[in-house]
């Protein structure tokens, strides 16, 4: 239990150190690389003075030891690249096991949240907020019944009683007699009657003259 504790920061630091480590040595090649350019460059230039002198074997000698400058320089590239080449590995294991490492906090933690919540819990929960709703319905449900006076009130009886009403409604209606519209009266212009409205009143004068000589 204490190793796996314990045992990952004690591997990311060693992670850490060695690439600390492999950058010190970067650096160190580096230098060194440079100061080889150095000499090479020094010793084409003192070739060229003793070509210039023509002194011909010394001038050789310089150009040897420049070509043993660039071997001991290719070599140091070559130690670089192999130290760039760990470095990137190093990099991507620490990046893949950091990976690793926090899927597996997620999983614990998932697996935690699991435990505290498991299925029974849940179906626990589930029940008593029905019941709460069921609960609540209930005392809504005598909330909105009525009382006193108007529970008394058989509701088939009002029913009945409005359904006679309807049906005596509907027979006043059908027993009204049928009536029809009146005719529009005719507009007369002011001071003018009709021809037959005159003969019809000199016809009830003569028959009440009549009338009233019996």
């Amino acid at each position: 239990m204490f190793t796996r504790i314990f045992g990952k920061p004690k591997q990311e630091t060693n992670a850490l150190a060695t690439l600390d480590k492999l950058n010190e040595t970067l650096e160190m090649l580096e230098k060194k690389e440079k100061v080889l350019l150095k000499k090479a460059a020094a010793e084409v230039e003192r070739a060229k003075e003793f070509t210039r002198a023509k002194n011909k074997r010394a001038a050789i000698q310089c150009l040897k030891r420049k070509r043993l400058y660039e071997q001991q320089i290719e070599q140091l590239g070559n130690f670089q690249l192999r130290i760039h080449d760990q470095m990137i590995m190093l990099e991507g294991a620490k990046a893949t096991t950091e990976t690793v490492d926090a899927l597996r906090t997620g999983a614990a933690a998932m697996k935690a949240m699991q435990k505290a919540t498991n299925i029974d819990d849940v179906d626990k929960t589930m029940d008593e907020i029905n019941e709460q709703t069921e609960n609540m319905k209930q005392i809504q449900e005598a909330l909105s019944t009525p009382i006193g006076a108007a529970a008394d009130f058989d509701e088939d009886e009002l029913e009945a009683e409005l359904e006679e009403l309807e049906g005596a409604e509907l027979e006043e209606q059908l027993l009204q007699p049928a009536t029809t519209a009146p005719a529009a009266p005719v507009r007369v212009p002011a001071g003018r009657q009709p021809a037959r409205k005159v003969e019809d009143d000199d016809d009830e004068l003569a028959e009440l003259q009549r009338e009233m000589a019996l």
